[in-house]
């Protein structure tokens, strides 16, 4: 008695709204058999009622189902289009009432099932931190979702423009590295070093290899102050001249390596100190490391040196995240284990964990309940009337089948009781 499109379906294209459609239509068969045998009997018994008194009685009750019957087909049918095509007041309720339908159950959602009471009350039952500490400890899901980062990161730096990434590094080393006055930076940095003796490590790197260029060119500084004695000399004046050169100055540098306390350690030490001070307050010093400052940022190494930094960068990330077996993906892999085990063993660890997630949701619900919500209601309307009908019943119309099978059980007992009854008291009656 109802239309429905039932199209049949390849077992390919079989899906779970198609089994629903056949459910539904078994249901229909059956509750349209149960009135047609309604019928059937009712002829039956009203024919031969006269012949056998007691038909009466079935009569009745197939009477009483099948008004049962049809009184349900109709009030089933009237949700979703006109019984019998005719526009009968309050009937096609789902397709004429869609919008509003979609509207109510948008409001029924979000105030129902978005409500704080019911999203936190479940967040906090559930122990979501734990449960996610237990999952990522699992080997197998820490890989999967390294690998799933990997695959992510790697398309994030495909769709990075190369241009852009510059320029947002030349931007970051001009505002981070240029626009502060470099003189007194150097000088506080400079003054800590000289104070904790840093600086004394690289003076002993310069003495060793002052030594080892002496150990290795016996004759170089020699010759420099022989070449300007009068030529006019013997020799071996030179030569020992050269050698003489040679071993003092071998022996100086020597004396600066062995004594700490040496005049030319301390000499270094009070110019570095007096450096670094001039650096923080000396205002000419200031401003001729601020010329240099200014003539390097005009200078296109800039740019050269921002295009090298992140083609550099880009190439390393690009070939660890691609390499399964790399030292990035396998320390991310391990972060991943133990951040997992600490989450799912460490109950102060899971309550901040889960204090942080149920604002989070919190702020997400109270934000945007509503936006989704109104995702319910604006399908609905998008939807064609037909196309709700049909997506409505496939989903609900097997039940609803029942009523009518539950209305033709219960009219015929109904029919039984009013005629037995009936009859009953026309028997006390008469």
């Amino acid at each position: 008695m109802t239309t429905l499109d039932t199209t049949p379906q390849s077992a390919a294209a079989w899906t779970p709204d198609a089994e629903r459609l056949a459910a539904l239509r078994r249901m229909k068969r059956l509750a349209t058999g149960l009135l047609v045998l309604a019928a059937i009997v009712f002829a039956v018994a009203f024919a031969l009622q006269d012949r056998y008194p007691w038909l009466g009685y079935v009569r009745a009750a197939a009477e009483g189902a099948m008004v049962g019957a049809i009184a349900d087909w109709f009030a089933v049918t009237a949700l979703f289009r006109h019984p019998l095509g005719l526009r009968i007041p309050h009937t096609a309720i789902i397709p004429t009432r869609k919008d509003e339908i979609g509207r109510t159950l948008g409001a029924f959602v979000e105030l129902e099932f978005l409500s704080d009471d019911v999203v936190l009350g479940k967040l906090r039952s559930m122990g979501v931190a734990r449960r996610l500490g237990e999952w990522l400890r699992e080997p197998a899901n820490a890989g999967r979702l390294t690998d799933e980062a990997a695959v992510a990161a790697r398309a994030a730096l495909t769709l990075l423009g190369d241009e852009d990434v510059e320029d947002v590094i030349e931007r970051l080393a001009r505002r981070h590295l240029f626009a502060p006055d470099w003189g007194p930076t150097i000088g506080r940095l400079g003054s800590e070093l000289v104070a904790a003796g840093q600086h004394r490590h690289a003076v002993d790197a310069f003495v060793e290899q002052a030594e080892a260029w002496l150990e290795a060119n016996p004759d170089a500084l020699g010759r420099m102050v022989s070449a300007r004695l009068p030529r006019w000399l013997p020799g071996i004046v030179d030569r020992f001249v050269d050698d003489r050169t040679h071993r003092e100055a071998l022996g100086f540098i020597r004396a600066v390596r062995d004594d700490p306390e040496h005049p030319l350690r301390l000499a270094v030490d009070a110019y570095l100190r007096e450096l670094t001070d001039r650096l923080q307050h000396d205002q000419a010093m200031i401003a001729r490391v601020e010329a240099l400052k200014v003539d390097l940022l005009e200078s296109p190494r800039v740019r050269e040196f921002a295009a090298e930094a992140w083609a550099s960068l880009k190439s390393t990330l690009d070939e660890a995240l691609d390499d399964p077996a790399s030292a990035l993906r396998e320390g991310l892999r391990q972060a991943v284990l133990e951040f997992g085990t600490r989450l799912a063993d460490d109950p102060v660890l899971q309550s901040k964990a889960d204090a942080w997630m149920t604002d989070a949701a919190a702020y997400l619900v109270r934000t945007y309940r509503h936006d989704i919500a109104g995702v319910i209601s604006e399908t609905v309307e998008r939807w064609d009337p037909r196309e709700a009908t049909d997506k409505i019943e496939v989903q609900v119309g097997r039940d609803l089948q029942f009523i009518r099978i539950n209305g033709t059980v219960v009219g015929a007992l109904a029919g039984l009781a009013i005629f037995s009854i009936a009859t009953g008291l026309h028997a006390l009656l008469g």
